[in-house]
């Protein structure tokens, strides 16, 4: 598969670089940096000026964005594909989706948190774009990956296990992975009034399905020689699923995009937003 990678000069980025050596060598491989060069728009300051800066700030910021691609790519691993590098102009995001779909990204690789002043906290305003928008699947890396042993894969049903089943067996880890497929039942926060809380019985054929839904995807995985067994928790979705990566001691978890799709292409759902955004590990979107 061709992949891409954005980087974009955060420590992320380069730990998104670093994290190819779990993945399957590409059949082709890109690196990316996008320049997001700022116009300057001062009342006072003549056209002539303005331009001449621009063209200084531009050629400033090519030269460290080569430097950058360079640095990138050496941090690559051993064996991970035939490498290209692009250097483009324009919106950060919206330039990564774009040249996904030039050179056919069948994944983008990219840092979760990028350069700006909340950081540490949530998902960086361009991979929140990117996952938000890619017609592809997209692995955030939110530190460094040192080893991939144990992936969480959050299910919600057929409609979002048979991508993800489909990806992993197609593109294998490069070491064996323990995977624990969880599925979510949020009876604690019921759509219905207290008095018409749903029965107890009708409660456990509900879990007992969703156990051997989860089961099914596991034994999916087993025969793709994972090492997968399924499980079913009650709650809230994403809090449940960052809670389980924590308690799991993920390296990675693994979810569909669960957005809805119109006459566009799906986007990101509000859980997958939720765990993206608070995940202790990296994270997988699969579309």
């Amino acid at each position: 598969m061709n992949i891409l990678l954005a980087v974009d000069g955060s420590d992320p980025s380069f730990y998104a670089a670093q994290a190819l050596a779990h993945l399957p060598p590409a059949d082709k491989l890109v690196v990316l940096h996008v320049l997001d060069v700022p116009n300057p728009a001062y009342p006072m300051m003549a056209p002539e000026v303005a331009q001449d800066l621009f063209a200084t700030v531009e050629r400033e910021m090519r030269e460290e964005g080569k430097r950058m691609i360079e640095r990138a790519a050496a941090m690559l691993p051993p064996g991970t594909g035939p490498v290209s590098k692009r250097l483009e102009l324009g919106p950060p995001a919206e330039t990564i989706l774009t040249v996904a779909e030039v050179e056919r990204a069948r994944l983008i690789v990219l840092g979760a948190r990028g350069l700006g002043a909340i950081k540490e906290l949530l998902l960086g305003s361009v991979s929140h774009r990117v996952l938000t928008h890619a017609t592809c699947p997209v692995l955030a890396v939110r530190k460094p990956l040192r080893s991939l042993k144990r992936l969480l894969l959050a299910v919600q049903g057929p409609d979002d296990a048979e991508p993800i089943v489909q990806f992993l067996s197609k593109h294998p880890f490069r070491n064996p992975v323990e995977v624990r497929v969880l599925t979510i039942l949020p009876f604690t926060q019921p759509v219905w009034p207290t008095a018409a809380m749903i029965p107890e019985s009708l409660r456990k054929d509900m879990v007992a399905r969703a156990k051997q839904f989860a089961d099914g995807v596991a034994a999916k995985l087993d025969a793709k020689h994972y090492r997968a067994t399924g499980d079913v928790v009650e709650g809230a979705p994403a809090p449940e699923i960052v809670r389980a990566a924590a308690s799991h001691q993920a390296d990675l978890i693994v979810m569909g995009s669960r957005g809805r799709k119109s006459a566009g292409p799906i986007v990101l759902g509000s859980v997958s937003h939720a765990v993206t955004h608070h995940a202790p590990c990296s994270v997988l979107v699969v579309r």
